[in-house]
């Protein structure tokens, strides 16, 4: 009863007409976006090792123009990087097609780290890109068929058919292929159009490092994270680097401890997050709701209790989870709605009041509101989603499925909130 109340005053109060919408908080648009069949694979028709061959010369040419322009100080334009690299690439057999993809993906590269003030790049993995001049997918025979230089190889995607159908009719961009930890990987780029429905209500997530608050005007429901389990076992490793930190790098034991606790912190990140992403996501679709996040720009402040140690472990889990949870609103049409996350826990959510707190408890000494941190957060990120709702509608009010709140309803509530 008290929070059905909390979520009628909210609805009745804290909804202007014309509220100040910050520049961060913006719905996702409708249009094209993309999405990727990953599917390990196998080589069934041409040799493993001459495919092999053929992405170690891959690499190694992408080095060579890497570690050219690098030492340029002008990068040039992609003119220029014709004149500069095309006859070098095709002296390595390389397809014509494929030799201008390279020096393009590489020009890209190196101006975005250049942008990141980041260190030369150095290319470790065997993998390439291809487009539909250099690659076929046949997804009704489970293949792919890509060829680098002279030679086509048909790959056969090992996943589940069903995996596989639900990308039947889309339109595929590009192929990468992998090969990684002795395994060979395919990965299709589909485009699809993201057309999200009219939403009723709102399921906003307030995102912490052990909790995940949801809010949807009339109840909270709460979900507990793996998240910390995940930094425990960072931290271990990073430990274990500063008990040996000359030995660890050619120690063998200590090494593939260190690669094995890396690898189960970001596997336990990645499953979780994938697994409550399409729990939430389904959930938003049987009712018709819209989801909101937080722009995780604004996330470091509400994490200032986390050291700096685990603050680069804590965005990468952060962003993992609102990453898989955009990826799965966008196959299945949920809107999204991307919120400014700053004094979401220092303001009333009833009065817009300031609020104070005893550890984790807040209260509003104007309207005597009385919730935890986390659902005062969820909350105000609920009424930041509904105030962009109601700008994009270009009306205001309330939405449809919200009744109306009487004085009487009101004052009584707040009776039971002070008693």
């Amino acid at each position: 009863m008290m929070q059905r109340f909390l979520s009628l005053c909210v609805l009745a109060k804290v909804v202007p007409c014309e509220g100040v919408i910050r520049l961060s908080s913006r719905r996702i648009p409708e249009g094209t976006y993309h999405r990727a069949l990953k599917a390990e694979a196998e080589v069934v028709d041409g040799n493993l090792n001459d495919l092999l061959w053929d992405l170690t010369l891959y690499r190694h040419a992408m080095q060579r123009i890497v570690d050219a322009l690098w030492d340029l100080d002008r990068v040039p334009n992609r003119s220029q990087m014709h004149q500069l690299f095309y006859q070098l690439l095709r002296s390595y057999g390389f397809r014509a097609h494929v030799a201008r993809n390279i020096y393009d993906y590489v020009l890209a590269l190196v101006k975005a780290t250049r942008s990141n003030n980041g260190s030369r790049p150095v290319l470790r993995r065997l993998s390439a890109r291809l487009d539909y001049q250099d690659a076929k997918v046949e997804l009704n025979k489970g293949v792919v068929k890509v060829i680098l230089r002279d030679k086509w190889y048909t790959l056969k995607l090992k996943h589940r058919r069903d995996y596989i159908e639900k990308f039947r009719g889309l339109r595929w961009k590009e192929v990468h292929v992998k090969y990684e930890n002795s395994k060979l990987f395919v990965s299709v780029i589909f485009e699809f159009k993201y057309h999200p429905y009219v939403p009723r209500n709102i399921i906003a997530l307030d995102i912490n490092l052990k909790t995940i608050v949801a809010y949807d005007g009339f109840g909270v429901r709460r979900f507990k994270t793996r998240f910390a389990d995940a930094l425990s076992k960072r931290k271990r490793a990073e430990e274990l680097q500063k008990r040996y930190p000359r030995r660890w790098r050619f120690n063998k034991r200590i090494l593939n401890r260190i690669k094995s606790l890396h690898g189960k912190a970001r596997s336990i990140v990645v499953d979780w997050s994938w697994k409550l992403a399409k729990q939430i996501v389904l959930k938003a679709l049987r009712r018709g709701h819209a989801i909101a996040l937080e722009d995780l720009n604004g996330l470091k402040k509400r994490a200032s209790n986390v050291s700096d140690v685990a603050w680069k472990f804590t965005m990468f889990a952060y962003r993992k989870l609102q990453h898989a949870i955009m990826a799965k609103a966008l196959e299945y049409g949920v809107p999204v709605i991307i919120v400014d996350p700053r004094n979401t826990s220092s303001v009333c959510p009833i009065c817009g009041g300031k609020l104070t707190y005893i550890h984790r408890l807040a209260i509003c000494e104007k309207c005597s509101f009385i919730a935890d941190r986390d659902t005062v957060g969820a909350m105000n990120i609920w009424l930041r989603a509904l105030r962009v709702l109601h700008a994009h509608a270009g009306a205001c009010g309330l939405p449809p499925s919200a009744p109306p709140v009487k004085d009487e309803t009101r004052q009584r509530g707040r009776k039971q909130m002070r008693g």
